[in-house]
Protein backbone atom coordinates (compact mmCIF):
# COMPACT_ATOMS: atom_id res chain seq x y z
CA UNK A 1 0.00 0.00 0.00
CA UNK A 2 1.52 3.04 -0.98
CA UNK A 3 2.26 5.90 1.72
CA UNK A 4 -1.31 8.06 1.53
CA UNK A 5 -1.05 11.78 1.93
CA UNK A 6 -4.27 12.91 1.17
CA UNK A 7 -7.85 10.84 2.58
CA UNK A 8 -10.17 10.28 0.46
CA UNK A 9 -13.39 12.44 0.91
CA UNK A 10 -16.76 10.80 2.02
CA UNK A 11 -17.64 9.22 5.47
CA UNK A 12 -16.90 5.94 7.00
CA UNK A 13 -18.50 3.55 8.18
CA UNK A 14 -15.66 2.56 11.29
CA UNK A 15 -12.73 4.73 11.66
CA UNK A 16 -9.85 2.59 13.42
CA UNK A 17 -7.02 5.08 15.31
CA UNK A 18 -3.17 2.99 15.45
CA UNK A 19 -2.20 0.36 13.09
CA UNK A 20 -0.32 -2.18 15.35
CA UNK A 21 -1.92 -5.33 16.46
CA UNK A 22 -5.06 -4.27 18.13
CA UNK A 23 -6.42 -1.47 15.49
CA UNK A 24 -5.97 -4.71 12.28
CA UNK A 25 -7.66 -7.26 14.41
CA UNK A 26 -10.64 -4.45 14.95
CA UNK A 27 -10.06 -3.30 11.37
CA UNK A 28 -9.90 -6.78 9.43
CA UNK A 29 -12.99 -8.03 11.79
CA UNK A 30 -15.24 -4.95 11.25
CA UNK A 31 -14.32 -5.29 6.81
CA UNK A 32 -15.19 -8.88 7.20
CA UNK A 33 -18.99 -8.07 7.72
CA UNK A 34 -18.70 -5.38 4.84
CA UNK A 35 -18.44 -2.34 6.57
CA UNK A 36 -15.88 0.48 4.80
CA UNK A 37 -13.16 1.28 7.38
CA UNK A 38 -9.96 3.80 7.58
CA UNK A 39 -6.84 3.19 9.44
CA UNK A 40 -5.18 6.44 10.50
CA UNK A 41 -1.85 5.00 11.61
CA UNK A 42 0.67 7.82 13.10
CA UNK A 43 3.88 6.07 12.12
CA UNK A 44 5.24 6.42 8.21
CA UNK A 45 4.65 3.17 6.12
CA UNK A 46 8.21 1.59 6.96
CA UNK A 47 7.79 2.08 11.11
CA UNK A 48 4.09 1.08 10.81
CA UNK A 49 2.41 -1.37 13.37
CA UNK A 50 3.50 0.21 16.63
CA UNK A 51 4.68 -1.89 19.04
CA UNK A 52 3.70 -5.08 17.56
CA UNK A 53 6.70 -4.83 15.30
CA UNK A 54 8.43 -5.80 18.44
CA UNK A 55 6.87 -8.51 20.22
CA UNK A 56 7.84 -12.47 19.33
CA UNK A 57 4.83 -14.21 21.03
CA UNK A 58 1.20 -14.92 21.77
CA UNK A 59 0.42 -16.04 25.04
CA UNK A 60 -2.92 -18.85 24.87
CA UNK A 61 -5.16 -20.48 26.68
CA UNK A 62 -5.33 -24.26 25.28
CA UNK A 63 -6.82 -27.20 26.50
CA UNK A 64 -4.30 -29.77 24.67
CA UNK A 65 -1.60 -29.56 21.74
CA UNK A 66 -2.79 -26.64 19.41
CA UNK A 67 -0.79 -25.70 16.41
CA UNK A 68 3.01 -25.37 17.62
CA UNK A 69 1.61 -25.25 21.64
CA UNK A 70 2.55 -28.43 23.43
CA UNK A 71 0.63 -30.11 26.18
CA UNK A 72 -2.53 -27.50 27.87
CA UNK A 73 -2.76 -24.34 29.88
CA UNK A 74 -5.97 -23.86 31.49
CA UNK A 75 -7.87 -20.96 32.01
CA UNK A 76 -7.38 -21.25 35.89
CA UNK A 77 -3.11 -21.55 35.47
CA UNK A 78 -3.06 -18.88 33.02
CA UNK A 79 -4.64 -16.45 35.72
CA UNK A 80 -2.39 -17.78 38.24
CA UNK A 81 0.42 -16.90 36.40
CA UNK A 82 -0.95 -13.15 36.22
CA UNK A 83 -1.99 -12.73 39.36
CA UNK A 84 1.30 -13.56 40.26
CA UNK A 85 2.56 -10.65 38.15
CA UNK A 86 -0.20 -8.48 39.35
CA UNK A 87 -0.24 -9.10 42.86
CA UNK A 88 -3.68 -9.22 42.31
CA UNK A 89 -4.18 -6.03 40.52
CA UNK A 90 -6.25 -7.07 37.71
CA UNK A 91 -10.24 -6.86 36.55
CA UNK A 92 -10.76 -10.49 37.01
CA UNK A 93 -13.84 -10.70 34.73
CA UNK A 94 -11.97 -9.03 31.97
CA UNK A 95 -8.68 -11.22 32.10
CA UNK A 96 -10.75 -14.08 32.49
CA UNK A 97 -12.89 -13.28 29.47
CA UNK A 98 -9.10 -12.03 27.85
CA UNK A 99 -7.72 -15.56 28.33
CA UNK A 100 -11.09 -18.14 27.66
CA UNK A 101 -11.21 -16.29 24.64
CA UNK A 102 -7.29 -16.16 23.60
CA UNK A 103 -7.88 -20.13 22.24
CA UNK A 104 -9.99 -18.96 19.65
CA UNK A 105 -7.72 -16.13 18.73
CA UNK A 106 -4.79 -18.88 17.41
CA UNK A 107 -6.69 -20.54 14.45
CA UNK A 108 -8.07 -16.99 13.74
CA UNK A 109 -4.77 -15.83 13.20
CA UNK A 110 -3.58 -18.44 11.12
CA UNK A 111 -6.62 -17.77 8.84
CA UNK A 112 -5.54 -14.66 8.52
CA UNK A 113 -1.74 -14.92 7.28
CA UNK A 114 0.20 -15.33 10.75
CA UNK A 115 2.63 -18.25 10.71
CA UNK A 116 4.06 -19.82 14.17
CA UNK A 117 7.25 -21.69 14.56
CA UNK A 118 8.30 -23.66 17.91
CA UNK A 119 9.88 -21.85 20.64
CA UNK A 120 13.59 -21.58 20.10
CA UNK A 121 15.81 -22.71 22.86
CA UNK A 122 16.62 -19.82 25.31
CA UNK A 123 13.53 -17.89 24.72
CA UNK A 124 12.16 -18.36 28.62
CA UNK A 125 10.87 -21.76 28.17
CA UNK A 126 7.87 -20.72 26.52
CA UNK A 127 6.71 -23.84 24.50
CA UNK A 128 3.81 -25.07 26.40
CA UNK A 129 2.38 -21.09 27.00
CA UNK A 130 3.82 -18.74 24.47
CA UNK A 131 3.25 -19.54 20.30
CA UNK A 132 6.18 -17.78 18.69
CA UNK A 133 5.44 -15.71 15.42
CA UNK A 134 7.85 -17.15 12.62
CA UNK A 135 9.53 -13.86 11.68
CA UNK A 136 8.57 -11.95 14.39
CA UNK A 137 5.49 -9.14 14.87
CA UNK A 138 7.06 -7.78 11.60
CA UNK A 139 6.04 -10.67 9.71
CA UNK A 140 2.08 -10.89 12.13
CA UNK A 141 1.61 -7.21 10.89
CA UNK A 142 2.83 -7.33 7.43
CA UNK A 143 0.79 -10.51 7.67
CA UNK A 144 -2.56 -8.08 8.97
CA UNK A 145 -2.00 -5.06 6.50
CA UNK A 146 -1.54 -7.66 3.11
CA UNK A 147 -5.01 -9.01 4.77
CA UNK A 148 -6.13 -5.18 4.69
CA UNK A 149 -5.35 -4.63 1.69
CA UNK A 150 -6.98 -7.53 0.31
CA UNK A 151 -10.54 -6.24 1.97
CA UNK A 152 -10.01 -2.82 0.61
CA UNK A 153 -9.30 -1.04 4.07
CA UNK A 154 -7.50 2.15 3.55
CA UNK A 155 -4.60 3.25 5.21
CA UNK A 156 -3.11 6.48 5.73
CA UNK A 157 -0.01 6.50 7.45
CA UNK A 158 1.74 9.46 9.50
CA UNK A 159 -2.05 10.43 10.26
CA UNK A 160 -1.56 12.17 13.48
CA UNK A 161 -4.84 12.26 15.31
CA UNK A 162 -5.42 15.68 17.26
CA UNK A 163 -9.02 15.36 18.89
CA UNK A 164 -11.90 13.49 18.94
CA UNK A 165 -15.07 15.19 18.08
CA UNK A 166 -18.13 14.48 20.43
CA UNK A 167 -21.51 15.55 20.21
CA UNK A 168 -23.65 16.45 23.80
CA UNK A 169 -25.23 12.74 23.80
CA UNK A 170 -21.72 10.94 23.96
CA UNK A 171 -21.61 9.81 20.33
CA UNK A 172 -18.38 10.88 18.52
CA UNK A 173 -18.81 12.18 14.98
CA UNK A 174 -15.18 13.11 13.71
CA UNK A 175 -11.64 12.79 14.30
CA UNK A 176 -9.02 15.52 13.83
CA UNK A 177 -6.66 14.47 11.67
CA UNK A 178 -3.05 16.21 10.38
CA UNK A 179 -1.67 13.50 7.65
CA UNK A 180 2.43 14.10 6.95
CA UNK A 181 2.41 17.27 8.98
CA UNK A 182 -0.56 19.44 6.56
CA UNK A 183 -3.27 20.99 7.68
CA UNK A 184 -5.73 19.25 10.17
CA UNK A 185 -8.59 17.61 8.43
CA UNK A 186 -12.33 16.48 9.69
CA UNK A 187 -12.84 12.95 8.66
CA UNK A 188 -16.47 11.92 9.60
CA UNK A 189 -17.49 8.34 10.59
CA UNK A 190 -20.21 6.64 12.66
CA UNK A 191 -17.78 4.41 14.58
CA UNK A 192 -14.53 4.94 16.22
CA UNK A 193 -12.19 2.36 17.65
CA UNK A 194 -9.17 3.56 19.28
CA UNK A 195 -6.17 1.24 19.58
CA UNK A 196 -3.72 4.47 19.31
CA UNK A 197 -1.45 2.64 22.75
CA UNK A 198 0.24 4.61 25.65
CA UNK A 199 2.09 7.84 26.65
CA UNK A 200 5.27 6.39 26.93
CA UNK A 201 7.31 8.29 24.27
CA UNK A 202 5.81 11.73 25.81
CA UNK A 203 9.52 12.22 28.15
CA UNK A 204 7.51 14.65 29.84
CA UNK A 205 4.35 12.83 30.71
CA UNK A 206 6.39 10.14 31.69
CA UNK A 207 8.78 12.34 33.99
CA UNK A 208 5.73 13.83 35.46
CA UNK A 209 4.43 10.70 36.20
CA UNK A 210 7.65 9.32 37.46
CA UNK A 211 9.91 12.08 38.83
CA UNK A 212 12.87 13.25 37.18
CA UNK A 213 14.15 9.59 36.96
CA UNK A 214 11.94 8.88 34.05
CA UNK A 215 14.44 11.06 32.02
CA UNK A 216 16.94 8.28 32.08
CA UNK A 217 14.52 5.48 30.58
CA UNK A 218 14.85 3.89 27.37
CA UNK A 219 11.83 3.31 25.54
CA UNK A 220 12.14 0.38 23.74
CA UNK A 221 8.58 0.63 21.93
CA UNK A 222 7.79 2.70 19.30
CA UNK A 223 8.65 6.68 19.28
CA UNK A 224 5.12 7.45 18.24
CA UNK A 225 3.09 6.94 21.10
CA UNK A 226 2.94 9.78 22.80
CA UNK A 227 -0.94 9.34 24.40
CA UNK A 228 -1.93 12.38 22.31
CA UNK A 229 -5.46 10.18 22.10
CA UNK A 230 -5.36 9.00 25.14
CA UNK A 231 -5.12 12.50 26.69
CA UNK A 232 -8.00 13.99 24.60
CA UNK A 233 -10.25 11.35 25.99
CA UNK A 234 -9.55 11.53 29.50
CA UNK A 235 -9.65 15.71 29.37
CA UNK A 236 -13.07 14.93 27.81
CA UNK A 237 -14.77 13.05 30.99
CA UNK A 238 -13.70 9.25 30.05
CA UNK A 239 -13.10 7.24 33.05
CA UNK A 240 -9.41 5.98 33.17
CA UNK A 241 -7.84 3.02 34.65
CA UNK A 242 -3.91 2.52 35.78
CA UNK A 243 -1.86 4.09 37.47
CA UNK A 244 0.62 6.42 35.57
CA UNK A 245 4.06 5.33 36.88
CA UNK A 246 3.43 1.79 36.54
CA UNK A 247 4.18 0.46 33.06
CA UNK A 248 5.98 -2.70 31.03
CA UNK A 249 9.24 -1.88 32.17
CA UNK A 250 12.33 -4.28 31.68
CA UNK A 251 15.65 -4.82 32.00
CA UNK A 252 17.82 -3.67 28.72
CA UNK A 253 21.14 -3.34 27.11
CA UNK A 254 22.41 0.44 28.29
CA UNK A 255 23.79 0.80 24.89
CA UNK A 256 19.94 0.68 23.90
CA UNK A 257 19.11 3.53 21.74
CA UNK A 258 16.21 6.28 23.26
CA UNK A 259 13.66 4.86 21.40
CA UNK A 260 12.42 1.83 18.92
CA UNK A 261 15.15 -0.67 20.05
CA UNK A 262 12.59 -3.19 20.64
CA UNK A 263 12.91 -6.88 21.77
CA UNK A 264 16.84 -7.54 20.86
CA UNK A 265 17.87 -4.91 23.54
CA UNK A 266 16.30 -7.01 25.86
CA UNK A 267 18.34 -8.77 28.45
CA UNK A 268 17.93 -12.25 29.56
CA UNK A 269 20.85 -12.91 31.75
CA UNK A 270 19.53 -12.16 35.10
CA UNK A 271 18.28 -15.17 36.63
CA UNK A 272 22.06 -16.56 35.91
CA UNK A 273 23.96 -13.50 37.12
CA UNK A 274 24.92 -11.43 39.84
CA UNK A 275 22.82 -8.08 39.39
CA UNK A 276 24.41 -4.89 41.27
CA UNK A 277 23.92 -1.34 41.24
CA UNK A 278 26.33 1.77 40.40
CA UNK A 279 28.15 1.23 44.31
CA UNK A 280 28.91 -2.53 43.40
CA UNK A 281 25.77 -3.95 45.86
CA UNK A 282 23.31 -6.19 44.73
CA UNK A 283 19.64 -5.42 45.53
CA UNK A 284 17.07 -7.79 44.46
CA UNK A 285 17.05 -11.53 44.72
CA UNK A 286 17.95 -12.38 40.86
CA UNK A 287 16.39 -16.20 41.09
CA UNK A 288 13.37 -15.16 42.51
CA UNK A 289 10.91 -16.87 39.81
CA UNK A 290 11.25 -18.26 36.24
CA UNK A 291 12.18 -15.36 33.48
CA UNK A 292 8.68 -14.92 31.90
CA UNK A 293 7.31 -14.62 34.82
CA UNK A 294 9.59 -11.65 36.17
CA UNK A 295 12.01 -10.28 33.29
CA UNK A 296 9.07 -7.52 33.83
CA UNK A 297 10.36 -6.62 37.07
CA UNK A 298 13.69 -5.69 36.48
CA UNK A 299 13.00 -2.29 34.49
CA UNK A 300 11.21 -0.99 37.87
CA UNK A 301 14.11 -2.93 40.06
CA UNK A 302 16.57 -0.75 38.02
CA UNK A 303 14.89 2.44 37.78
CA UNK A 304 15.27 2.66 41.84
CA UNK A 305 18.87 2.53 41.38
CA UNK A 306 21.06 5.50 41.52
CA UNK A 307 21.42 6.97 38.26
CA UNK A 308 19.01 4.41 36.98
CA UNK A 309 21.58 1.67 36.01
CA UNK A 310 22.38 -1.69 37.54
CA UNK A 311 25.29 -4.28 36.04
CA UNK A 312 24.75 -8.24 35.45
CA UNK A 313 27.84 -10.23 35.99
CA UNK A 314 28.29 -13.73 35.01
CA UNK A 315 30.98 -15.99 34.44
CA UNK A 316 32.03 -18.92 31.30
CA UNK A 317 29.62 -21.17 32.89
CA UNK A 318 26.03 -19.25 32.12
CA UNK A 319 27.31 -17.13 28.59
CA UNK A 320 25.31 -19.73 26.61
CA UNK A 321 21.68 -20.20 28.68
CA UNK A 322 20.19 -17.32 27.52
CA UNK A 323 19.33 -15.69 24.26
CA UNK A 324 22.19 -12.83 23.59
CA UNK A 325 21.54 -9.42 23.40
CA UNK A 326 21.81 -7.71 20.33
CA UNK A 327 25.44 -5.73 21.65
CA UNK A 328 28.31 -8.26 23.01
CA UNK A 329 28.92 -8.03 26.66
CA UNK A 330 31.96 -6.63 28.51
CA UNK A 331 34.58 -9.44 28.89
CA UNK A 332 37.79 -9.57 31.35
CA UNK A 333 40.05 -12.44 32.68
CA UNK A 334 39.13 -11.19 36.33
CA UNK A 335 36.31 -9.63 38.02
CA UNK A 336 38.58 -6.73 38.84
CA UNK A 337 39.32 -6.23 35.73
CA UNK A 338 35.09 -6.62 34.13
CA UNK A 339 34.44 -4.30 37.39
CA UNK A 340 37.24 -1.41 35.73
CA UNK A 341 35.59 -2.02 32.04
CA UNK A 342 32.12 -1.01 33.03
CA UNK A 343 33.31 2.00 35.40
CA UNK A 344 32.72 0.46 38.66
CA UNK A 345 35.07 0.06 41.92
CA UNK A 346 37.19 -2.95 41.31
CA UNK A 347 38.02 -3.62 45.24
CA UNK A 348 33.97 -3.21 46.14
CA UNK A 349 32.60 -5.50 43.03
CA UNK A 350 35.14 -8.12 43.98
CA UNK A 351 34.25 -7.91 47.46
CA UNK A 352 30.45 -8.02 46.51
CA UNK A 353 31.24 -11.38 44.48
CA UNK A 354 33.35 -13.03 47.27
CA UNK A 355 30.36 -12.57 49.22
CA UNK A 356 28.04 -14.32 46.79
CA UNK A 357 30.27 -16.89 45.76
CA UNK A 358 30.57 -17.74 49.53
CA UNK A 359 26.81 -17.90 49.99
CA UNK A 360 26.69 -20.38 46.90
CA UNK A 361 25.58 -24.02 48.31
CA UNK A 362 26.12 -27.03 46.69
CA UNK A 363 22.79 -28.59 45.09
CA UNK A 364 21.74 -29.34 41.59
CA UNK A 365 21.52 -26.95 38.51
CA UNK A 366 18.27 -26.90 36.86
CA UNK A 367 18.27 -23.67 34.20
CA UNK A 368 15.18 -24.23 32.76
CA UNK A 369 12.91 -24.81 36.20
CA UNK A 370 13.23 -23.69 39.77
CA UNK A 371 15.80 -25.46 41.40
CA UNK A 372 16.01 -24.29 44.89
CA UNK A 373 19.75 -24.05 44.42
CA UNK A 374 19.63 -20.68 47.24
CA UNK A 375 22.78 -18.93 48.93
CA UNK A 376 22.87 -19.27 52.61
CA UNK A 377 23.33 -16.25 54.69
CA UNK A 378 23.70 -12.87 52.54
CA UNK A 379 20.51 -10.72 52.22
CA UNK A 380 19.45 -10.46 49.34
CA UNK A 381 19.32 -14.23 49.06
CA UNK A 382 19.38 -15.77 46.17
CA UNK A 383 16.89 -17.89 45.94
CA UNK A 384 17.20 -20.13 42.42
CA UNK A 385 20.59 -20.72 40.30
CA UNK A 386 22.73 -19.33 42.36
CA UNK A 387 26.09 -20.76 41.16
CA UNK A 388 29.40 -19.15 42.42
CA UNK A 389 31.13 -16.54 39.68
CA UNK A 390 34.21 -18.05 39.45
CA UNK A 391 35.01 -19.55 36.03
CA UNK A 392 36.80 -17.03 33.44
CA UNK A 393 36.24 -15.02 31.39
CA UNK A 394 33.89 -12.63 33.08
CA UNK A 395 31.03 -11.17 31.40
CA UNK A 396 29.10 -8.01 31.78
CA UNK A 397 26.50 -6.43 30.64
CA UNK A 398 24.78 -2.74 31.89
CA UNK A 399 21.04 -2.25 32.67
CA UNK A 400 19.02 0.47 32.30
CA UNK A 401 15.37 0.24 32.83
CA UNK A 402 13.34 0.28 28.99
CA UNK A 403 9.49 1.45 28.44
CA UNK A 404 7.52 -0.98 26.07
CA UNK A 405 4.05 0.76 27.42
CA UNK A 406 2.39 2.48 29.43
CA UNK A 407 -0.54 0.87 31.69
CA UNK A 408 -2.95 4.38 32.79
CA UNK A 409 -5.60 4.06 30.04
CA UNK A 410 -9.41 3.58 28.96
CA UNK A 411 -11.72 1.76 31.46
CA UNK A 412 -13.74 -0.35 29.02
CA UNK A 413 -16.15 -2.69 29.20
CA UNK A 414 -16.30 -6.40 28.19
CA UNK A 415 -17.99 -5.07 24.84
CA UNK A 416 -14.33 -2.61 24.35
CA UNK A 417 -16.87 -0.15 24.94
CA UNK A 418 -15.39 3.25 26.46
CA UNK A 419 -16.60 4.12 29.76
CA UNK A 420 -17.60 8.31 30.90
CA UNK A 421 -19.08 8.47 34.70
CA UNK A 422 -22.46 8.87 33.11
CA UNK A 423 -22.41 5.96 31.53
CA UNK A 424 -20.53 4.06 27.58
CA UNK A 425 -20.05 6.63 25.06
CA UNK A 426 -22.77 5.36 22.11
CA UNK A 427 -20.05 4.46 19.30
CA UNK A 428 -16.69 4.68 21.02
CA UNK A 429 -14.55 0.86 21.12
CA UNK A 430 -10.56 0.85 23.02
CA UNK A 431 -8.48 -1.95 22.53
CA UNK A 432 -4.90 -2.94 22.89
CA UNK A 433 -2.05 -0.86 24.83
CA UNK A 434 -4.88 2.30 25.13
CA UNK A 435 -6.97 0.14 27.66
CA UNK A 436 -4.63 -2.77 28.86
CA UNK A 437 -4.62 -0.83 31.95
CA UNK A 438 -7.87 -2.63 33.00
CA UNK A 439 -6.01 -6.30 33.04
CA UNK A 440 -2.69 -5.61 34.02
CA UNK A 441 -2.83 -3.26 37.03
CA UNK A 442 1.12 -3.92 37.45
CA UNK A 443 4.03 -6.45 36.21
CA UNK A 444 3.74 -8.49 33.21
CA UNK A 445 3.79 -11.50 31.50
CA UNK A 446 5.17 -12.43 28.44
CA UNK A 447 3.34 -12.22 25.09
CA UNK A 448 0.19 -11.35 27.31
CA UNK A 449 0.32 -7.64 25.81
CA UNK A 450 -0.93 -9.55 22.20
CA UNK A 451 -3.65 -11.39 23.94
CA UNK A 452 -5.32 -7.88 25.12
CA UNK A 453 -4.74 -6.70 21.80
CA UNK A 454 -5.97 -9.70 19.56
CA UNK A 455 -9.37 -10.66 21.69
CA UNK A 456 -10.59 -6.72 22.99
CA UNK A 457 -9.54 -5.71 19.04
CA UNK A 458 -11.84 -8.46 17.21
CA UNK A 459 -14.62 -7.08 19.89
CA UNK A 460 -13.98 -3.87 19.20
CA UNK A 461 -13.99 -4.67 15.16
CA UNK A 462 -17.40 -6.58 16.20
CA UNK A 463 -19.52 -4.15 18.21
CA UNK A 464 -18.37 -1.45 16.24
CA UNK A 465 -19.66 -3.41 12.76
CA UNK A 466 -22.68 -4.30 14.72
CA UNK A 467 -23.32 -0.89 15.97
CA UNK A 468 -23.12 0.50 12.45
CA UNK A 469 -25.07 -2.63 11.16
Amino acid sequence: MAEHQTIPPGDWDIVVIGGGNAALCAAITAAETGAKVLILEGAPETYRGGNSRHTRNFRCMHQGPLSVLTDTYGEDEYFDDLLLVTAGKTDEHLARMAIRTSEECLPWMEAHGVRFQPSLSGTLSLSRTNAFFLGGGKALVNAYYQCAEDLGITVIYRAQVRHIGMDDDGQATHVEVSVADGPVQEVRGRAFVLASGGFQSDIDWLTRAWGPAAANFLIRGTPYNRGVVLRDMLDQGCESVGDPTQCHAVAIDGRAPKYDGGIVTRLDCVPFSVVLNRDGQRFYDEGQDVWPKRYAIWGRLVAAQPDQVGYAIIDSKSIDLFMPSVFPPNKADTVEELAELMGLDPKVVAGTIAEFNAACRPGTFHPTELDGLATDGIEPPKTNWARPIDTPPFYGYQLRPGVTFTYLGLKVSDKARVQTADGPLKNVWAAGEIMAGSILGQGYLAGFGMTIGTVFGRIAGQEAAAHVA
